[in-house]
């Protein structure tokens, strides 16, 4: 039974067939057309009735195209005629050589009738037969012919100057060439829509009218960047509505170098002016050329618009900050173009285009930042300036602070420095706290978000911080004011960080309060460097620093902060000490022992703390005042032991507390053992064995009976320092003792040591023992390599030692693998 679809669908399938015949009809007429051209041309091979060669795997031609596959009839593109163009450039370049040597050699030798006869039907010659050739679609040629007869016109223009008009300027001849030939160039481009060179020459000639006319005149500067200027706006016209895009983009590279030339001109001569009036003129000529470069930007892409807009904003700064820097003092003049390049954010307000627009809000912050760059050096002169103070301390309280400085800044030219950084961190800061309205204002040229404001606010704080600084140095202000003034700055540091920080736990840090953070700690290490210039100064400072960092830890709630704040205030604890140490008057060493004052507080503060997160950053950082201890002591054997002591005193109080125990325990034993033999170093004890085993003994009868109470117990804590006690002084004096006796007893000693080590699988004895032996091995062996490698040949040691490295290399993977099992046998050790 036949199906009738219903009429609907019917139409439907009717709608796409026909769809289909005018497809077909399209690509056969496409075929036609492109049989006709392969036919008119007689250099062209005989086409194959049906284009190329089907490719494998390709449909069949008439058969329906897959996906993707060209339509029925589509000719492949040809390729390049590269071998062609290269003999037409050839060729069109040899001619206009020829037709050069032939003005500039030939030309006297002929009459006035045939100069102008050749030239004429020469250059008449190549200029219409490209229209010929386009007719022909022999496009190569005509660019070759047109090229050459563009060649020709200037060659026209010379013999015209040379013949007719040999009297007149030169300069003043070549600028109405120049403009005669563009407009010749551009007639013909016109008329002949085909050729692609002819317009673009005619932009490049059109360059030079003005400026040569300039030139030729004699103008003044500014009449140059006038004509450099109208020229860049004839340039922006074309490039804006020029026709093809190789005049577009030569009238774009024309725009850049007449506009920027022009504006280079403008600003040269507004910073040369002497006064105010004479900066009106350089100033207008920068307008104008703002004006040129927004209204390019206005309907320029997007991907030049924004660069516009930025030269655009650039050049009004220019213009009128070079006003107002002509009628302000020297020192003042930078705030003229910051309140200009503030004034740049008013086009958030007007109705200019996005891309436009963020550009010229790209030249606000360009010129707020080139403020900032100069506001630097004397920022860094107040930052830098205390830590010529360390090689000086307390070398008395100067008048002023800038005396403490130590600086050869010219601070009353830089007045000016405070006054631009408190007026960027109050723009800062009211985007920072009006930061709605800012974000609504500035949303049709930005996306603004969080983290911005976040740098905002970061900004405001910095910049606000060094303004007050800056500020106190360039009135120089009494020295105590200063101190105070910068104790002032760290204390609102702390206060608006632990503000800051007071947030929902797993929050984030604002980046105002990592600033406050960082800076309240960089403010402290400042103040307290400017402090070092008075005794009395240093010990008010430190004692307020560390009052005021031992509050903010208590009050922050970040972990981070409170961790730090609590270590920089046992940092400034230990300055402190060292201060009143030196204060007190005696020497270095012996003021070791009244340095272990802050160790022993942190040693107390972690057994309060205990398993808090603060407690092990402020004992590591308390150990750290211990290490300064040790180094005043060094030069005193005495004090040295005695510090040493002390040190695995607060080492042992540590280690009673368990989740300490496993590192104080072992540190507290070396200290106590490091004591003892600097002890008997320094009383100059020639057998310290009657010192030290006394003590071995009875330690090694407790490591024992520690051993049967505890076999899990390690072998260093039951045996380690009982055998150190006497095996390490025993072997420095071993070195240092000419006989024999010592040395063999402490080699028999340490040979026990070892065999029992390994007997009973007891790291510490074995590793001891074993260390110790080799040692007096080689002291007493060591005479005699000496006298053997002497006898030897000089050659011999380093082959030796080659030889032993080519062993060492080849077998590496074994040796390896053996380092391996002694370490595995080491490890199951107790």
């Amino acid at each position: 039974m036949e199906h009738v679809p219903p009429p609907a669908e019917e139409l439907a399938l009717l709608d796409r067939e026909l769809v289909q015949l005018d497809a077909r009809r399209l690509q056969l007429l496409n075929r036609r057309a492109w049989l006709v051209s392969a036919l008119q041309q007689p250099t062209a091979p005989a086409a194959r009735p049906w284009g190329p060669p089907p490719v494998a795997g390709a449909p069949a031609w008439g058969s329906p195209p897959g996906p993707g596959s060209r339509p029925w009839g589509a000719v492949p593109a040809a390729a390049p005629r590269s071998a062609q163009n290269v003999l037409l450039t050839l060729g069109g370049l040899l001619l206009a050589i020829a037709a050069i040597a032939f003005t500039l050699v030939s030309w006297g030798t002929m009459g006035i009738g045939g100069r102008a006869a050749v030239l004429s039907t020469v250059t008449l010659v190549a200029a219409g037969a490209p229209a010929l050739l386009l007719s022909r679609k022999l496009a190569a040629t005509a660019e070759a012919l047109a090229a050459l007869a563009l060649v020709l016109t200037v060659l026209d223009a010379y013999a015209l100057h040379a013949v007719a008009a040999p009297g007149t300027d030169g300069l003043g001849f070549t600028a109405a060439a120049s403009a005669v030939l563009a407009a010749l160039w551009t007639a013909y481009g016109l008329t002949l829509g085909g050729l692609r060179l002819p317009l673009p020459a005619a932009v490049a000639m059109a360059q030079w009218p003005l400026f040569l006319w300039a030139w030729a005149a004699g103008a003044p500067t500014l009449v140059f960047g006038w004509a450099l200027l109208v020229t860049a706006a004839f340039d922006v016209v074309i490039a804006l509505r020029g026709k093809g895009l190789a005049v577009r983009v030569a009238a774009c590279v024309g725009a850049a170098a007449t506009g920027l030339g022009a504006l280079l001109v403008a600003l040269v001569e507004s910073l040369a002016a002497g006064g105010a009036p004479g900066a009106v003129a350089p100033g207008a000529l920068l307008l104008a050329g703002a004006a040129v470069a927004l209204a390019g930007a206005w309907r320029a892409p997007n991907g030049f618009a924004p660069v516009a807009g930025a030269v655009a904003g650039l050049a009004a700064v220019a213009a009128v900050g070079g006003v107002l820097r002509a009628a302000m003092p020297s020192q003042w003049q930078v705030i003229g173009y910051l309140l200009c390049g503030a004034a740049l954010l008013a086009v958030v307000r007007a109705r200019v285009p996005r891309a436009a627009g963020r550009g010229v809000l790209v030249a606000s912050a360009a010129v707020t930042g080139g403020a900032l760059v100069w506001a630097l050096p004397p920022v860094a002169a107040v930052l830098m300036g205390p830590l010529s103070l360390v090689s000086d301390v307390w070398r008395g309280a100067p008048g002023g602070v800038r005396a403490a400085l130590g600086a050869s800044v010219p601070w009353s030219q830089m007045i000016a420095a405070p006054v631009v950084l408190a007026l960027v961190a109050a723009a800062l800061g009211s985007a920072y706290r009006w930061w709605t309205a800012v974000v609504r204002a500035a949303a049709p040229f930005v996306s603004p978000g969080e983290p911005l404001r976040g740098a905002a606010g970061a900004g405001a704080l910095v910049l606000g911080w060094s303004a007050v600084l800056l500020s106190a140095t360039a009135l120089d202000v009494p020295y105590p004011v200063a101190l105070a003034l910068e104790s002032a700055l760290v204390a609102a540091a702390l206060e608006l960080t632990v503000r800051a920080m007071a947030r929902p736990a797993g929050g984030p840090p604002s980046g105002t309060a990592v600033t406050a953070l960082v800076g309240s700690v960089l403010g402290a290490v400042s103040v307290g460097l400017l402090s070092l210039a008075s005794e009395a100064a240093t010990h008010a400072v430190f004692a307020l620093l560390v009052a005021l960092f031992a509050g903010a830890a208590v009050r922050t709630r970040a972990a981070v902060a409170r961790s730090l704040f609590a270590c920089a205030a046992v940092v400034w604890g230990i300055v402190l000490t060292a201060a009143a140490c030196a204060s007190l008057g005696p020497a270095g060493y012996r003021a070791a022992p009244l340095m272990l004052v802050v160790p022993a507080v942190t040693v107390l503060l972690g057994a309060r703390l205990r398993r808090h997160p603060v407690a092990l950053p402020v004992e590591l950082t308390g150990a750290f005042g211990a290490v300064v201890a040790l180094a005043l002591a060094v030069p005193d054997a005495p004090f040295l032991a005695l510090t040493l002591a002390l040190c695995g005193v607060l080492a042992a109080g540590t280690a009673v507390r368990p989740e300490r125990r496993p590192v104080a325990g072992y540190l507290a034993v070396g200290l106590f053992l490091a004591a003892t033999w600097v002890r008997l170093a320094a009383a100059e004890v020639a057998d310290p064995e009657a010192y030290t085993l006394p003590v071995t003994v009875p330690a090694l009868v407790v490591g024992v009976l520690r051993r049967r109470r505890d076999p899990a117990a390690s072998s260093w804590t039951a045996y380690g320092a009982g055998l150190a006690v006497t095996l390490v002084p025993s072997l420095c004096a071993a070195w240092a003792d000419p006989g024999w006796v010592r040395p063999l007893l402490l080699g028999v000693a340490a040979l026990v040591a070892t065999l029992l080590g390994a007997r009973f699988r007891l790291q510490a004895v074995l590793l001891l023992g074993g260390a110790v032996l080799a040692l007096v091995a080689l002291h007493e062996l060591a005479p005699y390599v000496v006298q053997v490698v002497g006898a030897l040949p000089r050659w011999l040691p380093p082959a030796l030692a080659g030889a032993l490295l080519l062993v060492v290399g080849a077998t590496y993977e074994q040796r390896k693998r053996d380092a391996r099992r002694v370490r595995e046998a080491l490890g199951r050790m107790r």
